[in-house]
C-alpha cells in the first residue's frame, strides 16, 4: 500500500501535514465470534498497512459486547490468522476492557439528559422508529428525569430486570432521516458468561456505542470500516462527541471487496460448520483464512491480492481468476516441481531389464538452483496418467502417448507404446512400450521429435498418495437456502503416487507437481501423504 495512492491516504496526508496528528494509530475491531474470512483480509491489510506506511501503528482489538456468541477458541484463531497475514499489532485489546469506563460514560448521557431506560418491548421500540418516510413515535418512557433514570440503570446492572425487560435508549432524535439517530439502544441486559469477564456484567454495550469509545480511549486517529457503516457515522460522532471523550477518532469508511461465488459472510459460513457441511472452519474449501492457509493459499499471494483490487468508496466484485493468477505468481519461484501421478495407468517397458533401476539427477526448479535436486529413479514399471494414453491417436493436435506414436518421458528416455491389455470390462489397465537407450536425458539426443513430454512415477519407489480437489461450495440459484444451494460434490478425493524424494514431506510444503497443478501438504490420511490442490496450471502449462 506504501507505492499506491488512495482516498485514506490523502485523509491521513493531509492529517500529519495540519498537525491533526503526529502519529497514526488504526485498529482492526473483529468480534470474537466466528473465524475470519478473506473478506476481513482487505480490512487488516487496510487498517496495518495505512498506519505503518506513515511510521504509525495497528491494534487489535476484540468487540467482545455479545457474550451469547463469542468464545476463546476465535480470540486464538484471529490473532494466529492476522500474524499468518505478516501484521503484528501493538497492541492486543478487548472490548471488555472498557466496559466500566463505557458504563459511566452512559451514566453521564442519563445526567445530560440524553439517555433514558425504555421499558417498551422489542416490537413496540421497533414499530415505534417509523420508517424512511414516516417519522418515529416519542416512546411513552421517554420523559423519565434524570433521578429515575439513573436508578433504573444502576438495577440493570445489578439484575433487577429479565432479559429484554428493558433497555438504555439515547435521546437523540426521533424524526432525523437517518434510522440511526432515532433513540438506539446503548445498553440492553443478557444473563450469559462472558469469555472475559465471566458473570461480573448483565448488561452489554451496543455496538454503535461501544465501538466509538473503544477507538476514543485508544486514541484511535483513523477509524476504517467498510461502506456499510457510513450511515452510522453520525451517532458515531454522536457518542464521542457527547460522552465528552477527550480523544476524537475519525470514522472513515471504504467499500467491501467480493469474491465471485464466495461467500462473505461470517453467519452463513458459522451456519455450514454447525450443520456439519463442512468438516470445521479450516475446511479447505471454506474462504476463511484457516481454510485457505490449509487448502495452501500464502500470506503473500492474498495481501497481493488484495492490494492489486485498490481501495475506493464502493464496494467492488473481483473474479477467482485474479486471486489465482496472484496465487500462481507467488508460488512460481518457490514451489518445488515434481511428478505426482493422480490418475495412475501402468506402463511396462518390455525390452528394460526387469528387476533394474537408474536414477536420474533432477533439480526441483529448472531455474532456480537454490531449490536443489533429487534423484528420480526409472525402471521396467512406470505410473503414467491414464489421461496420457489413448489407443488410437485421435489427431494431430494429441500430443500424448498412443499406440505407434513415441513421447519422452520427464528426465529419462523415450517409450513406445506397442500393445495394451484389457480387464474384462474392456479397459486399458496396462500398456506395453519400449524405450530407446539412445534417447537418455542429458545425452543431447535429437534426432527425432516425440509426441509431446508427459511424466511419470517409477513403480517400485512409488509412495502413495491422496490428492484432494475443490469445486463451488456453493451452486444454485440465489432464491434457494443456502443449505439447499451447498454441493455436496465439492470435495473429491483420487488416489495415486508420487516420486520417492517426497517421503518425508511436512504438513504445508507445497509443490508444483508437473503438468498437473500447485498442491500442499495436509495432514496425512489412512496411512498416505496427503494433498490439496491449491490452484491448477494455466491450461497452456499443462
Amino acid at each position: 500500500m506504501e507505492n499506491t495512492s488512495n482516498f485514506i491516504k490523502t485523509i491521513i496526508e493531509a492529517d500529519l501535514a495540519s498537525g491533526k496528528h503526529s502519529e497514526i494509530v488504526t485498529r482492526f475491531p473483529p468480534e470474537p465470534n466466528g473465524f475470519l474470512h478473506i473478506g476481513h483480509a482487505r480490512a487488516i491489510i487496510t487498517d496495518f498497512e495505512s498506519a505503518s506506511a506513515y511510521g504509525g501503528y495497528t491494534n487489535l482489538r476484540y468487540d467482545d459486547t455479545n457474550p451469547e456468541k463469542e468464545d476463546d477458541i476465535y480470540v486464538k484463531a484471529i490473532l494466529h490468522d492476522i500474524r499468518w497475514l505478516g501484521y503484528e499489532p501493538k497492541n492486543v485489546f478487548f472490548a471488555s476492557d472498557y466496559f466500566e469506563e463505557m458504563f459511566e460514560r452512559a451514566v453521564l448521557l442519563i445526567k445530560k439528559g440524553l439517555a433514558y431506560v425504555d421499558h417498551s418491548t422489542a416490537e413496540e421500540i421497533s414499530k415505534d422508529r417509523g420508517n424512511i418516510n414516516t417519522p418515529g413515535k416519542l416512546s411513552k418512557y421517554r420523559d423519565r428525569s434524570v433521578e429515575e433514570n439513573l436508578s433504573l440503570f444502576y438495577q440493570m446492572r445489578d439484575g433487577k430486570f429479565n432479559e429484554g425487560e428493558c433497555v438504555l435508549r439515547a435521546k437523540i432524535d426521533m424524526a432525523s432521516p437517518n434510522m440511526n439517530m432515532r433513540d438506539p439502544a446503548l445498553y440492553r441486559i443478557i444473563y450469559a458468561e462472558h469469555h472475559n469477564t465471566g458473570n461480573k456484567w448483565c448488561i452489554y454495550p451496543m455496538y454503535d456505542y461501544a465501538h466509538p469509545l473503544e477507538d476514543a480511549i485508544e486514541g484511535i486517529t483513523h477509524s476504517l470500516c467498510s461502506l456499510e457503516f457510513e450511515d452510522h457515522r453520525p451517532l458515531y460522532d454522536w457518542v464521542v462527541r457527547e460522552t465528552e471523550m477527550p480523544k476524537i477518532p475519525r470514522q472513515i469508511e471504504f467499500g467491501r471487496l467480493s469474491i465471485e461465488n464466495t461467500i462473505m459472510s461470517k453467519r452463513y459460513l458459522r451456519e455450514l460448520v454447525e450443520r456439519g457441511k463442512v468438516v470445521g472452519w479450516d475446511d479447505p474449501r471454506m474462504p476463511t483464512l484457516s481454510g485457505l492457509r490449509r487448502r495452501g493459499y500464502t500470506p503473500n499471494a492474498i495481501r497481493n491480492f488484495i492490494l492489486s483490487t485498490g481501495l475506493s468508496k464502493v464496494n467492488s466484485t473481483a473474479g477467482n481468476d485474479m486471486l489465482e493468477a496472484a496465487l500462481r505468481d507467488d508460488l512460481a519461484d518457490k514451489a518445488q516441481r515434481t511428478m505426482a501421478v493422480i490418475n495412475p495407468l501402468l506402463v511396462t517397458i518390455t525390452n528394460y531389464e526387469e528387476g533394474k533401476i537408474e536414477f536420474f539427477d533432477v533439480p526441483y526448479h529448472p531455474e532456480k538452483p537454490e531449490l536443489g535436486s533429487r534423484q528420480i529413479p526409472f525402471g521396467q514399471k512406470l505410473y503414467i496418467e491414464a489421461d496420457d494414453f489413448v489407443v488410437t491417436k485421435p489427431n494431430n493436435k494429441y500430443k500424448r502417448l498412443a499406440l505407434g506414436e513415441e513421447v519422452r518421458l520427464f528426465y529419462s528416455y523415450f517409450i513406445k507404446a506397442h500393445d495394451v491389455i484389457y480387464d474384462n470390462d474392456g479397459n486399458v489397465i496396462e500398456v506395453l512400450a519400449t524405450y530407446d537407450p539412445a534417447t537418455r536425458s542429458g545425452s543431447g539426443f535429437n534426432e527425432r521429435k516425440p509426441n509431446g513430454t508427459i511424466h511419470f512415477v517409477e513403480v517400485s519407489h512409488a509412495i502413495p498418495a491422496l490428492f484432494n480437489f475443490f469445486g463451488p461450495m456453493i451452486i444454485g440459484d440465489d432464491s434457494m437456502g443456502l443449505l439447499d444451494r451447498f454441493n455436496e460434490h465439492s470435495w473429491t478425493v483420487k488416489q495415486g503416487y508420487v516420486e520417492c524424494a517426497m517421503k518425508d514431506v511436512k504438513v504445508q510444503d507445497k509443490f508444483q507437481f508437473i503438468r498437473n497443478g500447485y498442491f500442499n501438504t495436509d495432514e496425512p490420511k489412512d496411512g498416505k501423504i496427503n494433498f490439496n490442490e491449491i490452484v491448477p496450471l494455466k491450461s497452456s502449462y499443462k
